[in-house]
């Protein structure tokens, strides 16, 4: 590299560094993608979960009322 002209090395520098950010420039792309990808995911999973804590709470609403009542019964029978 020491025959090369200060010129030379500098473009050779320079060429370098274009491709490296070509490269950066990809893998920031790509990241970008998964991240759309991941929140996309997030959404769904939140989704999915208010779906079942209404149906939880559902279920929940449908217990009778008279459900601790056997409990304390068996207590006041001891």
């Amino acid at each position: 590299m020491s025959d090369l002209t200060p010129i030379d090395q500098i473009t050779e520098r320079v060429d370098r560094l274009l491709l490296r950010y070509d490269e950066l420039k990809r893998t920031n792309a790509l990241l970008y993608q998964e991240i759309a990808s991941l929140a996309q995911e997030r959404d769904s999973l939140k989704s999915r979960l208010s779906a079942a804590r209404a149906r939880v709470d559902v279920l929940l609403a449908r217990l009778p009322e008279a459900s601790a009542s056997p409990a304390t019964a068996h207590k006041g029978s001891l």
